[in-house]
């Protein structure tokens, strides 16, 4: 259909124009507003570079960089050289300079090897996955993007690493998408929105949700009975609206909304006609209002199919012809599109039974298609015809070559010889400067008697000097040392002085940070006094439970079988049978009864093997027909201690069975990464949320307990939740 083949168009092209215009006005404020600040400039100079090159101001965008690379050259980091190289490697690459952007390439990689920033040795290795991977090198590019993430991932937090590391798992999973290696583009794809959550970027934040939407619409294309992976298209879509609507001021280009209501229009025109009505007009009025042809077209070829559906041909030949003038007016045209354009409006007319027009359209796609057919050969014979002259101008360039490393050899035959004429005549004026020299040396012996002489008399002459500068001398040294020794007295007096006043201001001080100490104590003994009451309560909850689970549980059952036995009456072994055999159901499930607590108390897998394995266990053990949970372990090396893994699987024990008592969730995520020396987890539901302002945690027994287990560990805690969207606790828990 015309509206998927706009819309894989659309996908491809999206990134690259949609959103460098908005931000250019910004960008450049900015930059010229932090002229005089080098360290500024030199951040601000790749971004502002990139916006003037996707707003067809590549000769500015190449001077500022050139101007900025001048400047980070002689910076004694290597770090802002790297990454103005590396764009500009990139930009070159965009116009098809191979050359140039081979050599920015190379100069990007030697400033990275001069830098121990291994964000800036990231980025390089980013722009040459990129380079590659336009190259059709894609192995290649893999190891490169691979070698950045490396680097990212020891790198410190900065304002720009989660964006750029971002940036870089996003290329991979475009890779491995269409290499459909679905596990790692899945991989990738999760770890984008994870990396774009944390640099807090809701354009990058849209982007991921994007990403995983259209992940998720590749497994449902291919299985289209799994209606979950249809929700979870849905979702992430609708996540992605959402989410430019919550950030509409700060987002780069109001395009991206009509891009997500296109995509979810497309997804809703097989099952949800009116969605898909209301979607792609939304999609039609937004890119009417910000003039993007591409969109345009795309929902106008999505309203023609929804009016092809319903048999409105006269409609949907309007919207086709609509589709076809936007585009013409794209600066990037897909001729494939407007072929399928004329094929359709043929097919529409022919269902019409209006065969002449159908036939006239049929004749324009003919047409169209020979003429370029017969261009793409006219492009070929140009090529070889190119081809052919560089190979001949290079075979003249030999030529050339040759005659003039000829007369290069004859110039330099006849330069010898003049320098062998040059040495001869040198001899000859060697020899009579010599007899010129032996000439002066006897006229300077002479001289050299007379010097000696006189030089005998100025040494008499200064010995009478010496001898009474020495006597003027002495006078004056006892005329000093009795200053000296006023100067030494007042000085150790002054210093006595000082020294008293130090002591007395030391004394002070010293009395004045033990209170403070005493004082830091108190409160370090209130707040451990404060948590382990927390924990106490804790326990004496779960004993309470424990209890309620052996009293109305266990209790029941064995009350149930001693009621059962009592009554068993000898004199009828048939009901004797019977009452031992329904006793003995009972008891097993008293004994099953047990051991659920028992497991509940202390689970044996985490005293056995891992952390890991017991929440996969537990996720396991709570999943059920209405209930998807999910766990995630991203670098986890199972290094901190068995009470920290006991106390976690209490605190994400606590947090699912909230989630299951009053969310309403259908899925549940736990994901636990290890970050340096910190222990990520979280836990994501999607399920009704509750309103932030109104939860009170010191009032709420769950959260509370949970509060005080996360103090005890020296963690943090923070909470995100939305009504009807879902909820995401983040904790953060250092391993040592």
């Amino acid at each position: 259909m015309l509206h998927r083949l706009l819309f894989i168009f659309t996908l491809l092209i999206c990134s690259v124009f949609v959103k460098a215009q908005d931000v250019l006005s910004k960008l450049e404020k900015e930059y010229y507003n932090n002229s005089n600040k080098v360290t500024e400039q030199l951040n601000i100079a790749p971004k502002y570079a990139k916006a003037l090159y996707f707003n067809n101001l590549k000769s500015k965008s190449y001077q500022i960089l050139a101007t900025n690379i001048s400047i980070a050259t002689k910076e004694t980091d290597g770090k802002y050289a790297t990454i103005l190289y590396a764009v500009q490697a990139m930009n070159y690459r965009l116009d098809n300079k191979e050359t140039e952007a081979l050599k920015s390439l190379n100069m990007a990689k030697t400033y990275s090897s001069k830098t121990k920033n291994n964000e800036a040795k990231g980025y390089f290795e980013y722009a040459n996955g990129w380079i590659l991977i336009r190259n059709n090198k894609t192995a290649d590019a893999v190891a490169s993007y691979l070698k950045a993430i490396r680097y990212y991932e020891n790198s410190p937090t900065t304002s720009t690493l989660y964006g750029r590391f971002a940036n870089t798992v996003k290329e991979l999973s475009t890779i491995y998408s269409n290499l459909n290696e679905y596990d790692l583009e899945e991989k990738y794809s999760k770890q984008f929105l994870l990396l774009a959550s944390k640099q807090n970027d809701p354009n990058l934040i849209f982007d991921s949700y994007m990403r995983m939407g259209y992940m998720y619409e590749q497994k449902y294309v291919q299985n289209p009975s799994k209606i979950n992976l249809r929700n979870k298209v849905e979702n992430y879509y609708l996540q992605a609206i959402t989410t430019f609507n919550r950030n509409e001021t700060a987002m780069l280009s109001k395009s991206s909304l009509s891009y997500a209501a296109i995509n979810l229009a497309n997804l809703y025109s097989d099952f949800d006609r009116d969605k898909a009505m209301k979607y792609a007009l939304l999609a039609n009025n937004i890119s009417l209002e910000t003039g993007e042809a591409i969109h345009i077209a795309s929902s106008f070829g999505i309203l023609a199919d929804l009016a092809i559906q319903n048999k409105e041909y006269d409609l949907a030949k309007s919207y086709f012809l609509k589709a076809a003038m936007e585009i013409e007016k794209s600066p990037v045209r897909d001729h494939n599109i407007e072929l399928s354009i004329l094929e359709s409006l043929s097919q529409i007319s022919e269902e019409q039974g209006n065969y002449k027009e159908a036939l006239a359209y049929y004749k324009s796609y003919v047409d169209k298609y020979k003429s370029l057919y017969d261009q793409e050969k006219l492009d070929i014979t140009k090529r070889l015809e190119s081809q052919f002259e560089k190979e001949r101008q290079e075979q003249k360039y030999i030529k050339l070559q040759l005659e003039s490393d000829k007369k290069a050899q004859q110039i330099k035959l006849i330069n010898i010889l003049r320098t062998q004429r040059e040495q001869v005549y040198n001899n000859l004026k060697l020899v009579e400067e010599n007899q010129r020299e032996r000439l002066k040396f006897s006229e300077l012996n002479s001289e050299k008697k007379e010097q000696q002489l006189r030089l005998a008399k100025l040494e008499t002459l200064q010995k009478n000097n010496d001898i009474d500068n020495y006597k003027k001398l002495l006078a004056y040294k006892e005329k000093i040392s009795k200053y000296y020794i006023a100067f030494i007295v007042f000085s150790i007096a002054l210093i006595i002085l000082l020294l008293y006043a130090y002591k007395q201001r030391a004394n002070s001080m010293r009395q004045r940070d033990e209170l403070h100490a005493l004082a830091i104590e108190k409160e370090k003994q209130n707040s451990k006094i404060s948590t382990l009451t927390a924990l106490l309560e804790g326990q004496e909850q779960e004993r309470g439970r424990l209890a309620r689970d052996l009293h109305d549980g266990l209790g029941g059952l064995l009350s149930g079988t001693k009621l059962q036995l009592s009554y068993l009456n000898p004199t009828n072994s048939e009901n004797i049978q019977e009452g031992i055999s329904k006793s003995i159901n009972q008891i097993d499930g008293a004994v099953e009864e047990l051991r659920r607590v028992a497991h509940n108390l202390m689970p044996d897998l985490l005293l056995k093997y891992s952390l890991e394995v017991a929440i996969q266990e537990f996720a396991s053990r709570m999943s059920n027909n209405a209930l998807d949970i999910h766990t995630e372990f991203i670098n986890y090396s199972n290094s901190i201690s068995k009470e920290k893994q006991l106390l976690l699987y209490r605190i994400i024990q606590e947090l699912v069975n909230n989630t299951i008592k009053h969310a309403q969730a259908s899925e549940i995520i736990i994901q636990i990464s290890e970050e340096e020396n910190t222990l990520n987890l979280i836990i994501e539901d999607n399920g009704k949320g509750f309103n932030q302002e109104n939860l009170d945690v010191r009032k709420t027994a769950g959260f509370h307990n949970i509060e005080s287990r996360v103090q005890f560990l020296k963690g943090t805690m923070n909470i995100i939740s939305e009504l009807n969207i879902g909820t995401s606790i983040e904790l953060q828990i250092p391993i040592q």
